[in-house]
Order: structure tokens, then sequence, then C-alpha cells
């Protein structure tokens, strides 16, 4: 817990909640073990929507779906989405998802290694969404930054891993140093380009958000 759980509980009781599909599907999510976007995320992805307004979004790392039919749900203008993922038992749950929301008319799911998949897009996008293997951030961070549109955002989510980012690679389990070291590279590259502007926020289990100077 990154923020003060007491708080995250109040602040989350000032939530409206998502339409009924989303509730059903985060539903679904919670009771088969499959990590979805927070409520504290979704909120913010909400809000950066209606400020942005973006008309093409690119999301790395589907799961089943959710985060996709959310941005879908809450941007405030017809949007394209691709959203890319390579685990094979989400796929289908994806695909379903997709079609329970009404949205496999705006909505492209990527089959495929994002590592390899990102090569191949070549129109920009108005805003990605980085909710993949924590550590893979690093290695898609070229070709996402290639296809991040003048002016657009990018979100990356999952990036202070429960606070355990601020450890010590020594204080972090053997397992999981690997992606500490890689998620704290990426954090570096990010704040640290000179062309982007970023900001790093406890909100849900850490966001970053970019954008071009």
């Amino acid at each position: 817990m990154i923020v003060d759980e007491r708080l995250v509980a109040y602040i989350n009781s000032l939530d409206t909640g998502n339409t009924e599909i989303l509730d059903r599907i985060e539903q679904e999510a919670i009771e088969g073990y499959v990590p979805i976007i927070r409520r504290e995320t979704q909120r913010f992805l909400k809000l950066l929507l209606a400020m942005k307004r973006p008309g093409r979004i690119l999301e790395v790392g589907t799961a089943v779906g959710f985060s996709a039919i959310l941005m879908a749900e809450y941007n405030p203008v017809p949007c394209r989405i691709d959203t890319i993922e390579n685990y094979e038992k989400r796929i289908p749950a994806a695909r379903r998802n997709f079609a329970r929301a009404g949205k496999e008319g705006c909505i492209t799911l990527i089959e495929g290694d994002a590592a390899e998949v990102l090569k191949t897009l070549t129109r920009p996008y108005d805003f990605i969404f980085m909710d993949a293997a924590k550590g893979q951030y690093i290695h898609f961070m070229p070709e996402v930054l290639r296809l991040l549109k003048e002016g657009g955002t990018l979100v990356s989510d999952n990036v202070l891993q429960d606070g355990d980012i601020i450890e010590s690679r020594f204080a972090v389990t053997r397992r999981n140093r690997t992606i500490h070291k890689r998620m704290r590279d990426y954090l570096y590259e990010l704040t640290h380009n000179e062309k982007l502007v970023t900001a790093v926020l406890p909100i849900g289990d850490g966001l970053t958000v970019s954008t071009w100077k």
C-alpha cells in the first residue's frame, strides 16, 4: 500500500461507479484472480480521457479487456483502441467481454508479444496506456515513444510495485530483483528524457504520466 489504506478507502467511497457491464467484468476478474486496474486508477483514466479526448488509443496489455472497455466507455469522443495481449488463456475472455460490452467495433485486439507487435505499428497514437509485464516496460519504451503522437499522453501503470520500488535491491525478494531494477531504469529514463515531461504519481500501484515537451 503506497497511500494510507484508510485514506484510499475513503476516496473510493466517493466513487460514483462504472457502467453495469464494467462492474460485472470487474467482479468476474476479481473472482478469477485476474489483475485489473484499481479503482483509483480507473477514476484517473476517466479524468485524462475527458481532458485529452483521444481519437486513437493504444493499450499494451489487455488481460480480460476491462481497461480497454473502460476507455471506450468513458472517452467522450468516438475512438479506435488497439490493445495487445500475449497470454493465450486471456485472449478469448477479452474478445467475449468486448462483444458483451458492444465494443468489438471500436476495439481491436492484436495477439502476440508486444515487443514484436509494436514494431509493426506505424500510425501514431494520441494516448498510450502501458499495463503489461512490468519487467518489460523498459524494453517496450523505444517503440512506444516512436508511436506517441506529438502532444500525446503516455500512462504507465504499476510502476511503484506496492512501494517496493524505494527499497534496496537486496531488500527485494530474489525473484523480483530483475523486475525491480528494470522498473527503476524505466522510471529514470522517463523522468530524465530531455524530450519528455513526466510525473510519477502514487495513485493505485503507482502511475507515470508523460507527454512530449
